[in-house]
């Protein structure tokens, strides 16, 4: 029986291909999170070129500091979802820094608090993306559907009850994200970095 607290093998063996230099992992890689890299760097920086730009960061940094990742503090996922959240809002603190600067407008206050509501925005996409399917399609059904808990089980053929549940733990996950980007909050993912 395998540890509970063991990385998942394809994450430890992701990690020492990376580390032989073997590009077709980083092909690898490249195939099974970019969309979710693309779109965590778009929701913090809001403009697609620089989502781009930090897209190829992230996985040139990935590239060339493979060591970086250790398998033992957790999911390759989090680690590059971690390694994005850092450098689209290094980028976003930049280019704000810049735009401060040349216009003489704004402060360092509003500045922080751009990164903070960037912060928490994307760590909401990323704890409905991570989430399993049925507690998202609860969530997904009673936000964009607008339906109740009655009519999620109705439409998804479940229990009230199961209903219910799936929602309540679908919004204790969602209410992380901003509980994490709290100022104060430990750092780490969601957390102004």
């Amino acid at each position: 029986m395998a540890k509970k607290d063991a990385p998942p093998r394809w994450d430890r063996k992701m990690q020492q291909r990376l580390a032989r230099g073997e590009a077709a992992a980083l092909g690898e890689l490249y195939d099974r999170f970019a969309s979710l890299v693309y779109s965590l760097a778009h929701r913090v920086l809001g403009d697609e070129r620089a989502a781009d730009a930090t897209t190829r960061d992230v996985f040139a940094h990935v590239w060339e500091h493979p060591d970086a990742y250790d398998p033992k503090q957790g999911p390759l996922r989090s680690w590059v979802a971690t390694l994005t959240h850092h450098l689209a809002v290094q980028r976003l603190r930049d280019t704000e820094t810049a735009a401060l600067a040349r216009n003489g407008q704004g402060s360092t206050e509003e500045l922080e608090r751009k990164v903070r509501h960037a912060s928490v925005a994307a760590r909401a996409d990323y704890i409905v993306q991570s989430m399993p399917v049925p507690l998202r399609a609860a969530l997904e059904m009673a936000y964009f559907h607008r339906r109740d808990y009655r009519q999620t089980a109705a439409d998804l053929g479940l229990t009230e009850d199961e209903a219910r549940r799936r929602l309540r733990l679908g919004l204790q996950l969602l209410s992380t994200a901003h509980n994490a980007a709290a100022p104060g909050a430990p750092p780490g993912y969601g957390g102004a970095v």
